[in-house]
């Protein structure tokens, strides 16, 4: 939280990483149940709430190019927080500062969604709890409910509502590289073919990379599908491997990848600016972040 008063608030919305990632199957409802690993970063977009005399909500995205109506998943976030708590004294005018890529598979969108059911917690003090906030996050998308609580990092089963926090990451720089374009979270899940599953297994099996920076590092299922469409992935993820990571996977549906460079007696690894030196090219998006 940065700034807060009577009628404004000013927060901090987190980008995360998927440490790793199993889908298990496809649900009625269209969502897929999974295994994964999340972890909270400190790139983090901005959201300003602000209460209002008029009733409802008013959106704005600076720069961003964003929606600014209730195709905004930010606005659908303040809308059923205000029809939850049966606000009825006004309205909610919402600034959104974009720093997380969109369509990254950094989860800002949801994390942004979190950000305002928070935040509109606090602001109207409407006191309800992180279990009441997670069944308003749900409907709302898969990674909403993660951004709810206050965990660095957890593990997630279910459509990623079922969660159980776990040690963050310690004692390493994370660089993300996003190619410069978007990709479709949904487009990525309808390409990904179910038969590919091994029914067997489990998250615990991906962890043949134990070590005291990512004892959860594992795989993502959704690479092969991303990586095959936009093979540029792959070549990004080399990349970091040949500069000194001792892990690189693509975050959630993609298409950033991201690599974990141990730190030295507590500071960052001449590594990570090499890195980043060899990454930087037109339109690559190159971040240098730590774990929350």
């Amino acid at each position: 939280m940065l700034e807060h008063s009577a009628t404004s608030l000013v927060l901090r919305a987190p980008a995360k990483v998927n440490l790793s990632l199993r889908i298990l199957g496809r649900r009625p409802d269209g969502y897929h149940n999974l295994e994964t690993v999340m972890q909270k970063l400190d790139l983090c977009d901005v959201v300003t709430l602000r209460l209002t005399d008029e009733s409802g909500v008013v959106l704005r995205c600076l720069d961003s190019g964003l929606p600014e109506d209730r195709s905004n998943i930010v606005w659908r976030a303040a809308e059923a927080f205000l029809a939850a708590c049966e606000w009825v004294k006004g309205g909610i005018a919402i600034t959104l500062e974009k720093n997380i890529p969109v369509a990254a598979g950094l989860g800002g969108g949801s994390s942004d969604a979190g950000a305002v059911l928070i935040g509109l917690n606090r602001l109207l003090k409407a006191g309800f709890s992180t279990a009441e906030l997670i069944a308003l996050a749900r409907p709302l998308g898969a990674d909403v409910p993660f951004f709810v609580t206050d965990h660095g990092a957890v593990r997630a089963e279910g459509i990623g509502d079922q969660m159980i926090a776990v040690q963050s990451l310690r004692n390493c720089t994370l660089v993300l590289v996003n190619p410069g374009f978007s990709v479709s979270t949904r487009w990525v899940y309808e390409k990904y073919a179910l038969t590919m599953i091994d029914k067997d297994s489990k998250l615990c099996d991906c962890q043949k990379n134990l070590n005291h920076v990512l004892p959860y590092a594992g795989n993502n299922d959704l690479e092969g599908v991303t990586i095959s469409f936009y093979p540029e992935i792959e070549v990004l993820k080399q990349k970091l491997l040949n500069a000194g990571a001792s892990f690189a996977l693509m975050s959630g549906s993609g298409p950033t990848v991201f690599g974990a460079f141990p730190d030295e007696n507590g500071t960052m690894s001449p590594l990570v600016r090499q890195a980043v030196q060899g990454l930087q090219q037109k339109g690559v998006k190159v971040f240098v972040t730590q774990p929350v």
